[in-house]
């Protein structure tokens, strides 16, 4: 059972809008668009048609599941947009469409992306350590996709820019069954920001 107290009914999904070089890039963004319509759970993401964004939306559609999008006007403008999804909200900018995806999401789940997937879920992870939000974040590596990036983040901890309890309050790994359980059993970590008394008081 879940140990927080926000029920899980949408999952947010960050991912490129490219395909990437290689095909599993695209089989395991259907992969986890099929288990998340399985798991009853609505997919939010970025409402684009592209890349593997059009992969984990059409996926979770083609299983019966339920499919929010959440794009700028430009992207509409540029001709992106997804016309087939359950729902399709249009914001104005940016900002407002990663607060809407987090208004409207339970946990944030990354799959292989460029600067925009980065940018989504370590404004996710960024809000939580600063006690913005308390949602689980998880990174579904592909291939090793994601091993650099988990190696910079122990370097964090390890030059004592991270906490490691915030290091260890995200989940990190290829397997669907276990990241759905950690999800799902999710309690978020309390550490303190701070791996100092603020400085030392700014050294006095």
């Amino acid at each position: 059972m879940s140990n927080t107290t926000r029920p899980l009914r949408r999952v947010c999904v960050y991912c490129g809008s490219n395909f990437g070089n290689r095909p599993i890039y695209a089989e395991r963004a259907a992969a986890l668009g099929a288990r998340l319509a399985r798991e009853g759970l609505a997919l939010v993401y970025g409402g684009g048609n592209v890349g593997l964004m059009g992969v984990v939306a059409d996926a979770t559609l083609a299983a019966g599941g339920e499919v929010i999008g959440v794009i700028p006007q430009q992207l509409v403008g540029m001709e992106v947009a997804h016309q087939g999804l359950t729902r399709l909200d249009v914001v104005a900018n940016m900002h407002e469409r990663k607060a809407r995806m987090f208004d409207l999401s339970d946990a944030f789940v990354a799959l292989p992306g460029g600067f925009g997937t980065m940018d989504e879920m370590f404004e996710m992870l960024t809000w939580r350590q600063l006690g913005i939000g308390d949602r689980p974040c998880a990174f579904l590596d592909v291939d090793g996709f994601y091993a650099p990036l988990a190696a910079m983040m122990d370097r964090m901890v390890e030059e004592r820019f991270l906490h490691a309890d915030q290091r260890r309050d995200l989940w990190y790994g290829e397997d669907l069954d276990a990241m759905f359980e950690w999800i799902r059993a999710y309690t978020p970590a309390r550490a303190e920001k701070w791996l100092e008394e603020k400085k030392r008081a700014s050294l006095r």
